[in-house]
């Protein structure tokens, strides 16, 4: 789930020149397996409301309650698997941190991951969409387009036994780079930390680079695809890191191709525009 207020992936918003964020904001949520479903629908200024503790995109809410992110959906599926997606999951962090990333010199990109471990519980309305494990919340922050001063990234969020590790690998339209590691605890400290070899592994279904931190001559596997674009790929990835073997979410983009005019129109199907929306 991402909430976005300004949707850095929603066609229309580039169509229009980004001009005016809160016009184009969305609540995505994707769901795995059999009968996945993925919505990332593009709603108008009318359909937000913001306060201190809350966000709500038409008829989807994500709110602070009692030291836990509650989040009530209330979507549609774009093609090619329509069908609705309605239910709550709620995000329980033991501890929150207090690291912030800028991902630009000028600090116009910025990453904040807020809990990087946490307890989740999923109940969709759907047979088999009811869960609980563990999970994460972090955030992205920026005054640009991605495709603006990012060529190419990759992230990474791995459980380990005293916590999670995060690696971030950006690479900038200006030829410079960003490499960085944190080591997080379930109570929310933080520490960076020596970054492990950068490995190659296989290419998603749409040949996007991927890449990701491993141990010396380990060598990092896909064990589920999540999700397949010609500009992105999110998967489960394994991996180990200083001796420990984990199994956690990986993603790359590629925004050069994300740049392609050819890319919106496409993105157009699976991002559908809605600008009209009421309260009641």
């Amino acid at each position: 789930m991402i909430g976005f207020i300004g949707s850095v992936f929603s066609p229309w918003y580039r169509w229009s020149g980004r001009r005016d964020p809160d016009n184009h904001c969305c609540i995505n949520v994707a769901t795995y397996g059999r009968g996945g479903r993925f919505t990332m629908t593009d709603r108008g200024r009318g359909a937000l409301r913001q306060s201190a503790d809350a966000l709500t995109v038409g008829p989807s809410t994500m709110r602070w309650q009692n030291g836990q992110l509650v989040v009530e959906i209330d979507e549609r599926g774009a093609p090619p698997v329509p069908g609705r997606v309605r239910g709550t999951v709620t995000v329980t962090p033991p501890a929150l941190t207090g690291v912030e990333l800028p991902l630009t010199a000028d600090g116009a990109h910025v990453w904040r991951p807020f809990a990087p471990t946490a307890g989740i519980e999923v109940a969709l309305e759907a047979e088999g969409w009811q869960w609980d494990g563990h999970g994460y919340f972090d955030a992205n922050f920026g005054t640009r387009a991605l495709e603006e001063d990012f060529s190419h990234w990759t992230w990474g969020r791995f459980p380990t036994a005293d916590g999670a590790t995060c690696f971030y690998d950006v690479e900038r339209r200006d030829g410079s780079r960003l490499a960085q590691g944190f080591r997080f605890s379930p109570d929310g400290a933080a520490e960076p930390m020596a970054l492990p070899p950068k490995t190659g592994f296989r290419r998603s279904l749409w040949a996007v680079r991927r890449e990701t931190r491993a141990d010396a001559g380990y060598l990092p596997q896909q064990v589920m695809n999540l999700l397949d674009a010609p500009f992105y790929s999110r998967s489960m990835v394994r991996t180990r890191i200083e001796g420990q073997e984990t199994t956690g979410i990986h993603e790359a983009l590629d925004l050069v191709r994300f740049r392609s005019p050819l890319i919106k129109p496409m993105l157009a199907l699976r991002v559908p525009r809605r600008a009209g929306w009421a309260f009641d």
